[in-house]
């Protein structure tokens, strides 16, 4: 343990000792933060909190391997494997493989990639007989994929007359079908988009209070690395999930 805390400079080891409550660390590239975030983690585990309840989100899968790769030199393979760290994507995933059931969706439903659901997009395009040079498929999958990413469900697109009106201006009324289609096939199929992932686990921890308390129980500390890159979607969950506890 001392030895690598020592490797910390006094500015790293001051977030590295805090044990509780909210905290930010702001450096620039290359100054060791995800060092500190690397090394909190062991020393929090060092103090006897449980991996358990121990959550780590990145934004890369090679940032989580490194993180875990490292803690577990200190801490030992066994101990750092329990610890839930991953991409925002991949923990809501594994989130939502455990109760999806309650949105209605099968444990092992598919993921659709970028080209998946692209794909499926110009082909609802097509069965609408809708002209391909205004309804661009890619361009209609961006404008899908920001709604998710703003909360914009297909409910909400079409109580929403601002949105309604932007899309008919841009020679695109039938925007909101398009995606409300492409949103019941998905779901038909047991199937979810990237950006599914972080709009259900909203939707799930929104409507299931007694599942959003299960999941603030058990991460009782909450780390992200590069956390000014959060998007709106990103911020509420994480949010959510440390209310209770305020140890993120």
């Amino acid at each position: 343990m001392k030895t690598f805390l020592n490797q910390l400079n006094e500015a790293q080891l001051a977030p590295t000792l805090q044990k509780e409550g909210p905290m930010i660390v702001i450096a620039g590239a290359g100054s060791g933060k995800t060092r500190v975030l690397t090394y909190r983690i062991a020393y929090l585990m060092s103090q006897g909190v449980d991996a358990f309840n121990i959550l780590a989100l990145t934004f890369t899968n090679k940032a989580a391997r490194e993180m875990k790769e490292r803690i577990a030199t200190i801490v030992g393979d066994s101990e750092a494997k329990n610890i839930w760290m991953g991409t925002f994507h991949s923990i809501f995933a594994r989130i939502l493989r455990f109760e999806g059931d309650k949105l209605g969706y099968p444990s092992n439903f598919t993921i659709y990639d970028t080209q998946d659901s692209q794909r499926l997009i110009a082909s609802i395009i097509k069965e609408m007989n809708l002209d391909k040079e205004i309804y661009k498929y890619k361009q209609i999958y961006s404008r899908i994929s920001s709604y998710k990413n703003s909360l914009i469900t297909v409910k909400a697109y079409f109580q929403n007359p601002e949105l309604i009106e932007a899309d008919t201006m841009a020679r695109r009324p039938r925007l909101g079908d398009v995606y409300r289609e492409y949103v019941e096939r998905c779901f038909k199929a047991g199937a979810m988009d990237f950006d599914d992932l972080l709009l259900k686990t909203n939707e799930l921890l929104t409507r299931f209070p007694a599942v959003l308390a299960k999941y603030q129980d058990r991460f009782r500390y909450i780390l992200v690395d590069e956390y000014q890159d959060t998007n709106h979607s990103q911020y509420l969950i994480v949010r959510a999930l440390a209310d209770r506890f305020q140890n993120i």
